[in-house]
C-alpha cells in the first residue's frame, strides 16, 4: 500500500483522524512517539520559526527541508503548502513532486490568498489536477477559506468548491471555521472526507465524528500553545513565582527524539 492509500484509509467519516500539526523535527517526532499514525505541519509554525510571514508563499524551502528531516519518522507526514507558493499550476505540481520524493503522504492546498480573497475555482482546479498528475501518490487535501475569510454565503460557495475540487482530483476537503451547525450538511454533500479544525471548548472527537467529520486538525494551536507555555514559564521565573505547567518532557527523552530509531520510544 502506498502512502496516499495508507493516509486515505485513516480518513473515516464518523471515526475521524486526529492530525496534530508540528513545526519542526522535535515536535513531529514527539507526536509520533505518542502514537499518532500521521502528523501534519502548520504553515504558521514553520514560517514563524523561520522568521517569515505566514500564508505568503515564502516557506517552500523550509517545507522541503522539514520534509527531509521527517522522512524517517514512524508516522505518515502531511505538509501544509498554503496556496502552493505560486499561481502557476506546474510550479505547484513541481513542489509537491519534490515533497513526494521525500516520502510525504499528503499536502494541504488552500484557496485563501494573502489579499483576503479566494483564488478562482478554475485556478484551484488546475493546481489540483497538476498535482494529481505529477504526484499521484500524494493525498491532496483541498482547503477552502470561505468561512475563514468571511465571504458572503460561505456554505454554497464551499459546496461548489468541494464539487470542483473533487472533480479535479482532490482526496479531502478542509473547511476551517465552518460553524458546528453546518458541519453535517457540508460532510454529507461535499463528496469528500471532511476536515475541520479542533477548537478548545468546541466539540470533541466523538461529537465531530457524529457530525460526519473524517479528519480533525490542530492547525497552529500546538505551536501557539508551546509559545504560550514558554512565555508563562519565563514570566514565572522572572517574577520568582511558582509556574503551573503540564508535565514537561524529560531532557533525555527529548534528546533521543533526534537519534535514529528512537522516535518510537514513549516518555
Amino acid at each position: 500500500m502506498n502512502a496516499r492509500a495508507a493516509f486515505r484509509d485513516l480518513h473515516r467519516p464518523g471515526r475521524p483522524l486526529l492530525l496534530p500539526n508540528a513545526w519542526d523535527h522535535a515536535s513531529a517526532a514527539a507526536l509520533a512517539a505518542r502514537g499518532h499514525p500521521a502528523v501534519g505541519t502548520t504553515s504558521l509554525g514553520v514560517a514563524a520559526a523561520a522568521g517569515k510571514p505566514d500564508a505568503a508563499g515564502a516557506i517552500r524551502a523550509e517545507n522541503v527541508a522539514l520534509a527531509r528531516r521527517l522522512r524517517d519518522l514512524p508516522a505518515l507526514v502531511s505538509v501544509d503548502i498554503e496556496g502552493g507558493g505560486s499561481d502557476e499550476p506546474a510550479a505547484v505540481a513541481e513542489h509537491v513532486a519534490e515533497l513526494a520524493a521525500l516520502g510525504v503522504a499528503g499536502v494541504n492546498l488552500e484557496d485563501g490568498r494573502p489579499d483576503g480573497t479566494l483564488a478562482p475555482t478554475d485556478l484551484m482546479a488546475a493546481k489540483i489536477a497538476a498535482v494529481r498528475a505529477a504526484a499521484p501518490e500524494v493525498f491532496v487535501n483541498a482547503r477552502t477559506d470561505a468561512w475563514w475569510l468571511g465571504v458572503p454565503e460561505p456554505l454554497p460557495e464551499a459546496l461548489d468548491r468541494a464539487r470542483v475540487y473533487r472533480e479535479a482530483g482532490a482526496d479531502g476537503f478542509f473547511a476551517p471555521a465552518v460553524p458546528d451547525d453546518l458541519v453535517p450538511r457540508l460532510a454529507a454533500h461535499a463528496g469528500l472526507p471532511l476536515n475541520v479544525l479542533y477548537r478548545p471548548g468546541g466539540p470533541g472527537m466523538a461529537a465531530l465524528g457524529r457530525l460526519g467529520v473524517a479528519r480533525v486538525s490542530t492547525g497552529s494551536l500546538l505551536f501557539r500553545a508551546a509559545l504560550g507555555a514558554a512565555l508563562h514559564l519565563a514570566d514565572a521565573a522572572r517574577g520568582d513565582r511558582e509556574a503551573d505547567l503540564p508535565d514537561v518532557p524529560a531532557y533525555d527523552w527529548v534528546a533521543e527524539l533526534s537519534v535514529p530509531n528512537s522516535a518510537t520510544h514513549r516518555p
